[in-house]
């Protein structure tokens, strides 16, 4: 007798039915969550991760609670907060442990990065307390109550007090993020096969061990091309954004798109370089999805399209001064 589970492929549909339910659910408060959590992370990668760990944690959540929840919001930006918290203090922990220095504390006469400092996100450094953090945000910047606030933070309103008066003394501007620097042959190479259409030299380009992931949706290992393409975050890139009753794009992202393929091209943001892909609309060419791209050597090992993270997308290329569309948080279509 076998040992393995049966029925893994219903229970698989019906967890995935579940957890699309539980998205549409709280879509609407999903551009409030990404602002709390680039508050708390100063990075809109690290924000869009904050934001799908505490979608998934919610979600696990949610299925052992027993009780209603009498304020939703509050409820889910207690996961992000608890979440990060923890990740803040292990990071601390693992920091002293090795005896390196807090990446938090400028270096003396360090000048902050002004284009940094304009960002409402910076204005809380980095060696605040997580908990002061991420009380003063709450409070100051969503106006929650000390009531909410505590409750998002697991403690009592006098501990929240204490924590918005310690954090609001050392609210100073904050260091420049760490850039990251893939090899810029490598990308070159990529957006002259994508935009040839050059399947076999994109697919060259990967390590057997790379990974490629639509943020939120779906992760690939490997060269290999998924089975549909529909799905595929590498190969269905290069085809026209589809809908269909199979998922896809909704159709109220897509008033004006002309149907083409997306064009690729390399652009520098803050020292780090990003993949921007252009789609034609009757209004000109807009830019529908970012990628960005780790590098090993001359080949691709990670790929990151955040083409279902509306928040980052206008977050970059509005700083990058580029018209934009967004495609919404989900690829299902509500029956």
């Amino acid at each position: 007798m076998s040992d393995e589970p049966r029925d893994l492929g219903e229970l698989s549909n019906e967890v995935k039915a579940s957890w699309q339910r539980f998205l549409d659910v709280f879509e609407p408060l999903r551009p409030e969550l990404y602002r709390y959590c680039r508050y708390l992370t100063r990075s809109p990668w690290d924000a869009e991760d904050l934001v799908q760990d505490t979608m998934a944690r919610g979600f696990v959540t949610l299925g052992t609670l027993f009780h209603e929840l009498p304020n939703p919001r509050a409820w889910l930006f207690r996961v992000a907060s608890n979440l990060w918290i923890d990740r803040a203090r292990r990071q601390r922990l693992e920091r002293d442990a090795i005896g390196e220095p807090s990446a938090a504390a400028p270096a003396p006469g360090q000048a902050p990065d002004e284009r940094a400092s304009r960002e409402a996100a910076g204005t809380l450094v980095a060696h605040l307390s997580p908990q002061e953090r991420a009380a003063v945000v709450l409070k100051d910047v969503f106006d929650f109550s000390l009531e909410e606030v505590a409750a998002s933070l697991s403690t009592s309103v006098g501990a929240v007090k204490a924590a918005l008066h310690r954090g609001r003394g050392k609210l100073v501007a904050p260091e420049a993020d760490e850039p990251r620097a893939p090899a810029p042959g490598v990308l070159d190479a990529f957006c002259a096969a994508f935009n040839a259409r050059d399947l076999p030299a994109l697919t060259s380009l990967l390590l057997d061990s790379s990974i490629t992931e639509i943020v939120g949706v779906v992760t690939e290992y490997g060269r290999e091309p998924p089975a549909d393409p529909r799905t595929g975050s590498f190969v269905g890139s290069l085809s026209p954004i589809t809908t269909t009753d199979a998922g896809g794009v909704d159709a109220r992202h897509l008033v004006g798109y002309l149907g083409g393929p997306p064009r690729c091209e390399v652009r520098e943001h803050r020292g780090e370089l990003l993949l921007l892909f252009w789609f034609d609309h009757d209004t000109g060419p807009a830019v529908r999805t970012v990628w960005t791209v780790e590098t090993d050597g001359e080949h691709i090992a990670r790929i990151r399209n955040y083409f279902f993270t509306p928040d980052v997308i206008a977050e970059l290329c509005r700083e990058l001064d580029v018209p934009f569309r967004t495609n919404g948080y989900r690829y299902w279509i509500h029956g």
